[in-house]
Order: C-alpha cells, then sequence, then structure tokens
C-alpha cells in the first residue's frame, strides 16, 4: 500500500465511524461546526503543550540513584562487569551481601528474608565469590541476584 492509496482505504471508516461520532458530539451540545472545531484545534494544543511541558521538567532532573543503607564508603571497579565483585567496600560498612549463620542462601541487604535474621546471627560478605566459597547459594526471592 502506497500513501496514494491511504485516503481511499480511510475514507469508508471515516464516514461509518468517525463522522456520525462527530455528529453526535456536535448534536449533544448544540454546536456549529465552526465552533466544534475550534474547540478541538484547542484541546488538541492543549494536550500538546501539556505533554511538552512535562518533558522539560524531566530533563532538568537528576536520575535517581539508589544508595544501600549501611554503607559508609564503597568503590568500584570500572573495568569489571559483574558489580558486586567489582565494589571495594571500606570504613567499616558491613558487606554487600548478607546470610544467617544457620541458613543455605544469601541475600542482598534490602530484600524481604533478610528482616528474618536477628543482627547477631547476620554474615556479611563482600561478593558473590566470598558467599559462594562459604557454601550459599542465592536467595530465589531476592530480584537480580546470582
Amino acid at each position: 500500500m502506497s500513501i496514494k492509496d491511504f485516503p481511499k482505504k480511510i475514507k469508508p471508516y471515516w464516514e461509518m465511524k468517525v463522522t456520525p461520532l462527530i455528529s453526535k458530539v456536535k448534536d449533544c451540545f448544540e454546536i456549529k461546526e465552526d465552533t466544534f472545531i475550534i474547540l478541538v484545534i484547542i484541546l488538541i494544543g492543549l494536550a500538546g503543550f501539556g505533554l511538552g511541558k512535562l518533558s522539560s521538567l524531566e530533563k532538568g532532573r537528576e536520575p535517581v540513584t539508589i544508595k544501600p543503607a549501611n554503607f559508609n564508603a564503597i568503590t568500584v571497579d570500572a573495568t569489571s562487569s559483574d558489580l558486586v565483585n567489582a565494589v571495594k567496600i571500606t570504613d567499616g560498612a558491613k558487606g554487600l551481601l548478607v546470610a544467617s549463620k544457620t541458613g543455605t542462601k544469601y541475600y542482598f541487604p534490602w530484600c524481604s528474608g533478610v528482616s528474618r535474621i536477628s543482627e547477631k546471627n547476620k554474615i556479611w560478605f563482600d561478593s558473590y565469590d566470598q558467599a559462594k566459597a562459604a557454601g550459599l547459594t542465592a536467595a530465589t526471592n531476592c530480584p537480580n541476584l546470582k
């Protein structure tokens, strides 16, 4: 279908669906056709202005960053593709992964399973490798944990 064929394809639909709808709206509000067209143009303009205003607000905003709790200072090795193993924890921060002394799973500190571990039973790890070396596996209910 080419652009030249488009009016032929759309005309039956326009006459069958759109024209009766426009007539019903005009009759319902008892307005003339010229007034109706002007109102539609104004509404489209206001909608476009509102959407443009929304997009300009988004441009000036800083991106949202999520900072984990309990971390005083962390540094990231930018050359590593594995974020958790690339992070080095300093200044007394506890770690990036947490597990229970008696459990078999490890979690991110913000996962729901961590709330059921008492503070005295928590073990902290700096990387996936450390947690796996301790014989633990990733919790399945913690998103993006591998």
